[in-house]
């Protein structure tokens, strides 16, 4: 009952762009090596363009962009409408304009990756893309910065209730969970998606939330309660007459961000760790509400039970952060963002 539940949600929580904005093509040139690359999109000798086998049997691409002075990495959760084609140029300037090496996936099902997008799909995804950097570029977990953009704030949030050592989290107009973004419910249902609003309380790192006051899709009543939950609060930043598609655009979104991952920087000693072929698996890490292991040893965490929410806990944050509104010159990001409505 349910899985059928779930896809049911997943209707309308999914919307991957149709066709797809790319293609996957291999390089049998012998300097290549049968590299694997992306050619609607630049090529670039610091991009690696990578599939990636998930435990429920998927194969996802993600592509990994290395800075030469990196601070952290950043693995990077998209919206519901969006995949690695479309956000590649974005991928770039974050970057270049933090000093961090970025790693972007795509859900099951979107983009080239194989598979149907679900919640329990998209954690195998997520949970894929971190073993990927553990072992094959050698991150440790306090080099990492996770960030989730709306309904990416579901893996995000729920691989970062799981790692108790993360340098810090980013959550980009995120989502108390699937059923509240059409309803004002007080409790939290089994068949609801994304529980974010129970899972934000076991986060162990510094978290920044950025939301817009306009945001007519994803109300910024959502960011607001998700910071009152948060352990370690950091800064928020409430972007005065953001929308949901196009706070990127605002100089506050970059200038804040860029902050807030200097900060991490201070904080934290380590750099990171150049590639290499493998490392040992944390026993630490427990898996997600959706059920077998990967290889790097995730147990069950969360029961799918009816539950009260944290509702009736959270207080109405006092403060009103209002920065003015103005636009910095990303003017390509607007083609990012193409569609309204449920988009999340």
């Amino acid at each position: 009952m349910g899985g059928v539940t779930s896809s049911i949600a997943a209707k309308f929580a999914f919307f991957p762009p149709s066709p797809p904005s790319y293609t996957v093509v291999v390089d049998d040139t012998s300097e290549s090596g049968g590299k694997l690359y992306i050619p609607e999109v630049p090529r670039k000798d610091e991009v690696d363009v990578l599939k990636l086998r998930t435990r429920r049997g998927n194969d996802i691409v993600a592509v990994h962009i290395k800075h030469p002075r990196a601070s952290a990495t950043l693995l990077y959760s998209h919206g519901n409408a969006a995949d690695l084609g479309q956000l590649f140029e974005l991928f770039v300037e974050l970057t270049n304009r933090l000093r961090v090496n970025l790693m972007g996936y795509d859900y099951s099902g979107y983009g080239q990756s194989s598979g149907k997008p679900t919640e329990c799909s998209t954690y195998a995804d997520i949970d894929a893309a971190y073993k990927c950097l553990k072992e094959q570029y050698g991150v440790k977990d306090d080099q990492l910065i996770l960030y989730g953009q709306s309904v990416g704030s579901g893996p995000t949030i729920d691989l970062a209730s799981r790692l108790p050592n993360l340098r810090g989290v980013v959550l980009h107009s995120p989502i108390l969970s699937g059923m509240r973004v059409f309803y004002p419910v007080k409790k939290t249902y089994w068949f609801d998606i994304y529980k974010n609003i129970d899972k934000m309380g076991m986060v162990n790192c510094p978290v920044l939330i950025i939301h817009g006051t306009s945001d007519e899709v994803v109300d910024c009543s959502h960011g607001k309660q998700l910071w009152e939950l948060c352990k370690m609060k950091y800064e928020p930043l409430w972007i005065s007459g953001g929308g949901h598609s196009n706070l990127e655009l605002f100089p506050e979104f970059i200038k804040h961000l860029k902050k807030f991952v200097l900060s991490l920087g201070k904080s934290k000693s380590g750099t990171n760790g150049s590639k290499r072929t493998a490392v040992e698996p944390e026993n630490g890490s427990k898996s997600s509400d959706c059920g077998t292991s990967d290889t790097f040893e995730l147990v069950a965490d969360l029961p799918e039970i009816s539950r009260n929410s944290l509702d009736s806990r959270l207080e109405k944050s006092k403060k009103s952060n209002k920065p003015e509104k103005s636009r910095m010159s990303t003017d390509r990001v607007d083609r990012f963002r193409r569609r309204k409505g449920l988009v999340w």
